[in-house]
């Protein structure tokens, strides 16, 4: 076992294990730290706890030391500087004439680099602008191209559920979401239905694929014929996942009638088969679109 803390240096951002040495350190405690890019500022998400040795990268960097005020106030200019370097950069990218979407600045505690994320349709010939800016702030100048799923994430915003995005309060890494997990949840395959602000396919599909893949997996298909509970043989009309109730047609008297069942009164082969949604070349082009498979992350160099 090896003790180590865990420390996040943006919103939502991925946590990382450091040395706690014998620092008394508790949660949400401000902390420096010596990391691939520098020494930084960061947040302690999870207070020193003992691990076993193959969860950890190793080395294991150490934690410099508890942030005082004076490091406080070093990381509150840096914010300050960020918002005027962005300034600058964007009147350079306007004079070189690039192609790109500049979406942050952010400066190391140390002030030995200056980042500047952006996004571009394709790749960006930018050593003019890098020997631009290092003329104007005299230090290492980085640019970074990330995808739409992380400039949604530093930037925030508002989704259709009306809350916070999830990827920029709470969400620390990205997970792969597909088409099928929308079809699994009976959702329409219309690219305006089920894609977030980033125009990717929304991440919260992931969060409920798991229930309603069994809740699914204990109802019968469209089409299928059930036995009901009063030994009439019937065929499913339509299902509701949530409800877990089947709605069939019945044949009594030579009349047919829609009745309703709850899934546990019905018998069936519990074996479910997915119908094909038969969709047109244009509409699947617009969902692959929706599957980004460029997930950049944007703080994997600490």
């Amino acid at each position: 076992m090896i003790k180590v803390v865990g420390v996040r240096f943006r919103t939502a951002g991925k946590i990382y294990y450091f040395d706690p040495r014998k620092f008394n350190i508790n949660l949400n405690d401000h902390v420096i730290v010596e990391t691939a890019r520098g020494v930084e500022f960061g947040t302690v998400m999870i207070a020193p706890t003992d691990m076993p040795d193959d969860d950890v990268i190793k080395p294991l960097k150490p934690v410099l030391r508890l942030a005082t005020p004076e490091d406080e106030k070093t990381e509150e200019k840096n914010r300050q500087k960020e918002k005027e370097a962005f300034q600058i950069c964007l009147e350079k990218i306007q004079k070189h004439n690039l192609e790109m979407k500049l979406v942050e600045a952010e400066y190391t505690f140390d002030n030995n680099k200056l980042l500047f994320y952006f996004t571009a349709d394709g790749r960006i010939d930018f050593r003019e602008l890098v020997k631009d800016l290092a003329s104007v702030f005299r230090t290492r100048i980085e640019l970074r191209q990330i995808g739409v799923r992380d400039e949604t994430k530093i930037l925030g915003g508002i989704g259709i559920c009306g809350r916070p995005l999830c990827c920029n309060t709470f969400l620390s890494e990205f997970a792969p979401v597909s088409i099928k997990m929308a079809k699994e949840q009976n959702m329409s395959l219309n690219p305006s239905k089920i894609s977030g602000v980033c125009g990717r396919l929304m991440c919260c599909l992931k969060n409920e694929e798991e229930t309603y893949e069994y809740l699914n997996s204990r109802l019968p298909s469209v089409g299928d014929y059930v036995t009901t509970g009063d030994k009439l043989k019937a065929e499913v009309a339509s299902v509701n996942i949530l409800r877990q109730t089947v709605k069939v047609i019945v044949e009594i008297d030579d009349e047919k009638e829609i009745r309703e069942y709850k899934v546990d009164e019905l018998r069936f082969k519990p074996k479910r088969r997915r119908e094909r949604t038969k969709l047109s070349s244009k509409e699947l082009k617009e969902l692959a679109a929706l599957e980004d498979k460029d997930q950049s992350k944007i703080d994997d160099t600490h």
